[in-house]
């Protein structure tokens, strides 16, 4: 049995052809783990962009699946640094209303304040003494029970 040159030449296109088109196939790419993602947000974007372009794929693709975990995660990361930065902001405001307060209660007890040693010396006289009319003795009411002369 032996070949002919025409069998090998057809054989020979026939692997040049199935290397050929297995060497033109679009080659699978690993999906990119979650921890990828966080470090690359230029690849979640992308990842997200894709994943919004075609919903029904997104349900079932791994990297629109890892995308979604991700962005939780970078959600859940963002929280507590912003929970931090507003009770920062609230206590630098609580300090400032306190101290504004202060200031306006200690001028509120300066001009309230008396200061006796400030005050100016001023001789005190007796009071005088309230004049005292006598009432003639017929304006004057008769006691009950007295007989009169």
């Amino acid at each position: 049995m032996r070949n002919s040159s025409k069998q090998i030449v057809a054989f020979g296109f026939l692997c040049a052809v199935v290397l050929g088109g297995a060497a033109c196939s679009p080659r699978h790419i690993p999906s990119m783990s979650v921890d990828d993602l966080l470090e690359d947000r230029v690849a979640l974007d992308g990842v997200l962009m894709k994943c919004d372009q075609n919903p029904a794929k997104a349900r079932t693709d791994t990297d629109c699946l890892n995308a979604r975990i991700a962005v939780e995660k970078l959600a859940a990361q963002k929280e507590p640094a912003e929970e931090a930065q507003r009770n920062a902001e609230f206590e630098r405001t609580r300090e400032q209303l306190r101290s504004s307060q202060d200031r306006q209660r200690l001028e509120q007890d300066a001009k309230t304040k008396v200061d006796a040693y400030s005050l100016p010396v001023v001789p005190v006289d007796p009071a005088p003494a309230p004049p005292t009319t006598s009432a003639p003795a017929e304006a004057q009411p008769a006691v009950i029970g007295q007989a009169r002369p």
